[in-house]
């Protein structure tokens, strides 16, 4: 079977697959990014550059955290990193091999001024000499020690819309404004963004969080001399923050094409935020766990749903989700699902019973061999039940709403 094409064009460019390393640990030099375009992946955001001749960055030590649960390891990742600590020059020679190296993949320069306004002009004039496809202006790191960027910058309207402004004018290629998910409403500082002439929008940067705290020396981790801070979390967690405010920005008519990020693990990830709108996507955590690799897994099991569902192309399935959104005061209350449980599969664990008794609707027994049994008078279709269950043995039904009966 022919699969099909993942060739997508976002801003003009044109992307080989929407899969790109984000600007992270995960792009920070030539050899790594080289490496990732030899797995297969589509393009490169490399990591956030600034101009070193004011601000000298300095990361702490250690500056990772993994947050597991139970015998799964690192399902998501605090980090304490902030942009490239390697010199100005270094980065963009970097920068300028790898578009000669490999002049069919993308590579994207993420920037960020630091204390002029000048220095947006300046790094969007060095990244368009160095041949880049595109700029990434970096409005939303969490935990920049320079008093004014990152994620702070990022919740300023103003801030926003000037550094855009600014790239827009030194440079001809397209410009991108990456935002912060630490904030309540999206559309605004997306539309601060439109207004200073972005091409297009990133989003989510990571979640400003806290993972956990040392039991014995009371220091939340990562420990850094005795101190920690909150900083940036990543992982599967973050994919809900991130698809709810694609669906935040499609509700309010925004129409600048998307790159998405925050939680993209697997092929299903990848396609729910292309049906949510998103046009590229940006990976890191998933290749902290697994390497690069893991683009061959994303980019095959997109392929075969694409084929399966009779998607020609990338830009078929885009936004295909987004119709089906709505606000909650829209939804029908005509119907109600109640469970069903096959007890061919039932393992009498018990699971269901005890978070129906204890935190739903008191609707599930357990007969004399321990399978358990629903009531569909009491049961009103939270599902935690199907959603609890070790061996997937409970579906379920939809009704008609007894007030519509």
């Amino acid at each position: 079977m022919k699969l099909p094409s993942l060739e997508v064009e976002f801003c003009g460019v044109k992307f080989p697959n929407p899969f790109c390393l984000s600007s992270s640990p995960v792009g920070n030099t030539y050899e790594m990014c080289a490496r990732a375009y030899d797995m297969g992946w589509g393009g490169v955001a490399y990591k956030t550059m600034c101009l070193d001749d004011v601000v000298k960055i300095v990361h702490p030590s250690p500056r990772l955290n993994a947050l597991h649960r139970g015998t799964d390891r690192v399902i998501g990742i605090q980090n304490l990193e902030q942009i490239s600590d390697r010199s100005t020059k270094e980065n963009f020679e970097d920068c300028a091999r790898l578009k000669r190296d490999y002049p069919d993949r993308v590579l994207i320069a993420s920037i960020m001024g630091l204390t002029r306004e000048s220095d947006w002009s300046e790094l969007a004039r060095m990244s368009e000499d160095v041949g880049a496809d595109m700029i990434e202006c970096n409005l939303s790191c969490p935990q920049m020690t320079v008093e004014g960027t990152g994620h702070k910058a990022g919740q300023n309207t103003k801030i926003i819309a000037r550094a855009v402004e600014l790239c827009k004018k030194a440079c001809k290629i397209p410009v991108m404004a990456k935002m912060t998910p630490n904030i309540t409403d999206m559309v605004t500082v997306a539309r601060a963004a439109e207004e200073g002439g972005a091409d297009a929008i990133s989003l989510i940067n990571t979640v400003r969080a806290i993972t956990a705290v040392d039991l014995e020396k009371l220091v939340p981790l990562p420990n850094v001399a005795g101190k920690s801070s909150a900083s940036g979390y990543s992982g599967a967690a973050c994919k809900p923050i991130a698809l709810r405010f694609l669906a935040d920005l499609a509700m309010a008519g925004f129409k600048l094409p998307i790159s998405g990020m925050g939680g993209i693990y697997t092929w299903m990830d990848a396609a729910e935020f292309l049906l949510m709108g998103a046009t590229t996507l940006q990976v890191t955590t998933a290749i902290l766990n697994h390497g690069y690799r893991v683009v061959e897994d994303m980019k095959e099991g997109l392929q075969y749903y694409m084929a399966d569902h009779g998607y020609k192309s990338l830009s078929e399935m885009i936004g295909k989700a987004l119709p089906n959104v709505t606000d909650p005061a829209h939804l029908s209350h005509e119907t109600q699902a109640v469970s069903i449980i096959d007890k061919n599969k039932c393992i009498g664990c018990g699971q269901c019973y005890l978070s129906c008794r204890d935190a739903g609707a008191f609707a599930i027994s357990l007969d004399a061999d321990r399978k358990a049994q629903v009531d569909h008078e009491k049961c009103f279709g939270c599902l935690m039940c199907k959603h609890i269950c070790p061996v997937d043995a409970v579906s379920y039904n939809i009704v008609r709403h007894h007030q519509y009966a």
